[in-house]
């Protein structure tokens, strides 16, 4: 095999979370006055931190942003997640790389206990070595800071042996500023143009050519 670490994003990368986020979403902007009248307007706003969609997207203040993000997990924690789906053959790659002599993680921008959550729901839990997210509070809440927690929690030390796999050019910045490469999926969020221009290194329209990819 190719890498003896692999690192996957979540939303967009396991699973598509459209309705649990888009719904969430609403439900936190409505305490706002700010209503979505097309919930696919904010298909924008899943891969990036929540703390970034309310105040870069929706400018909030940050003391509205910390109340919205509150809201959010009001709707989305209690049971908002159980609407997002595993994307086709994820399971059986997931299956795949357990039987290999690599070692697979999670590295998320969600909450590392809503990622546990999401991943037990579905049984995918024990497919991974390690599940790594962000922080509650705002100590560990980008990209960046969340692929370098879960680079010291696998115990990597030759990065040339680890990749990243995400949808966004989130995942593939977040990455680099850790000294790793990304494989980029266009089944999630982002589109080939996206994470071309970030600077993934294969791109893969489905799982199951990431698979043949990851464990040839």
């Amino acid at each position: 095999m190719k890498y003896e670490y692999i690192l996957f994003d979540l939303d967009g990368t396991i699973t598509e979370p459209f309705e649990g986020i888009t719904k969430a979403l609403c439900y936190s902007l409505e305490k706002f006055g700010i209503t979505v009248k097309d919930r696919n307007e904010l298909r924008i706003c899943i891969g990036p931190p929540l703390w970034d969609t309310y105040t870069e997207i929706f400018g909030l203040s940050e003391e509205d942003a910390e109340l919205a993000i509150k809201y959010y997990r009001e709707y989305y924690d209690v049971g908002g997640f159980r609407d997002c789906l595993v994307y086709s053959g994820i399971e059986e790659m997931l299956k795949k790389l357990q039987a290999s002599p690599c070692k697979v993680s999670l590295a998320t921008s969600k909450p590392e206990k809503m990622a546990k959550l999401v991943l037990e729901h579905f049984g995918l839990d024990k497919y991974f070595d390690f599940i790594c997210g962000a922080s509650m509070d705002k100590s560990r809440s980008s990209k960046s800071s969340v692929v370098a927690y879960a680079l010291k929690t696998a115990g990597v030390t030759d990065k040339n042996k680890c990749i990243m796999v995400g949808d966004r050019k989130f995942d593939v910045e977040g990455a680099r500023e850790n000294g790793i490469s990304t494989l980029g999926v266009t089944y999630g969020y982002g589109d080939r143009e996206e994470l071309e221009k970030a600077g993934a290194k294969e791109i893969f329209d489905d799982a199951f050519s990431l698979c043949a990819f990851l464990t040839k």
